[in-house]
């Protein structure tokens, strides 16, 4: 919560007096504030520091990864901290704005291009978080070997915690191995669903909230199919600049099972039927 000593802190960090200051719609993990000064707007995030710790750290450098490019709108980050016992992120604010005609086209050839940024190995600086549960990105050789031990298996091993018990694990393990593209790493958003991008007063999307990895590219196809909210335009244009392997529509439900297994050990119910039923898919049951 923004409280007048909150609010005093933000002031000495950006070196002007905050005037203002409104909630925005956040997510279950964070609050979401817009504050202002005479002249200037930012989005600041707030949650629990000891719940979720170095979250916005490790989220800043996700941005900043994805931002380095300078091929998709991404906002810069500001400053990230802790006040007394509550973490922030502070960034540039986005005023909203309406799809340009080529929105989704132009959409699809950003996020390409930004597929094409690689690294030496899969992996990322530091583990993050997907959603608020902890991602990890140990450097792995190949993408087969970087799904399964950094993107799948933690994911079991949580939900068997949680009471959900899944067979045949091993199995699907060796039914994927021979399907995965051997693909460089590609640069990724990680977490792209309808809710993590912005059209922003230019017109263009924005990305926000990310998962970043450099990952197997086909990863946010996957999760941009999983709920909808994406014009089939943005995956013609996605190809035509940065064609994906043959038989990706076929490998959609495999990189979903990250996705799913996620919301598994976040909601429970009926996303673990979902996730059974994929590993039945690939195992032939």
């Amino acid at each position: 919560m923004l409280n007048a000593d909150f609010l005093n802190e933000i002031s000495q960090t950006l070196d002007v007096p905050i005037t203002s200051h409104q909630p925005l719609s956040g997510g279950d993990i964070n609050e979401v504030y817009i504050v202002e000064s005479e002249t200037e707007k930012w989005v600041i995030k707030v949650n629990h520091a000891q719940r979720f710790p170095g979250m916005f750290k490790k989220e800043a450098l996700g941005l900043d990864a994805l931002r380095k490019p300078e091929i998709i709108d991404v906002p810069q980050v500001t400053e990230h901290g802790q006040f007394q016992n509550q973490s922030y992120l502070l960034l540039e604010y986005r005023a909203p704005g309406t799809k340009n005609t080529d929105f989704w086209s132009i959409f699809g050839r950003q996020l390409a291009k930004l597929h094409r940024q690689s690294a030496p190995q899969f992996g990322f600086a530091e583990n993050n978080y997907i959603g608020s549960l902890p991602q990890y990105n140990s450097s792995e050789e190949n993408a087969a070997d970087f799904y399964i031990n950094q993107r799948l298996q933690p994911q079991f091993e949580l939900a068997l915690k949680n009471g959900y018990k899944f067979t045949k694990i091993d199995s699907f393990y060796d039914k994927i191995r021979p399907i995965i593209p051997q693909e460089k790493p590609a640069l990724i958003h990680g977490d792209l669903w309808g809710g993590n991008y912005l059209v922003n007063i230019e017109g263009y999307p924005c990305l926000i909230d990310p998962a970043t990895a450099f990952a197997p590219r086909e990863m946010d196809i996957a999760m941009m199919h999983l709920f909808g909210g994406f014009d089939t335009a943005i995956f013609k244009a996605y190809n035509a600049e940065f064609p994906l392997a043959e038989g990706w529509q076929n490998r959609i439900k495999l990189w979903q099972l990250y996705y799913v297994l996620v919301h598994v050990n976040l909601f429970g119910g009926g996303y673990y039927a979902s996730a059974n039923a994929i590993i039945d898919q690939y195992t032939g049951s």
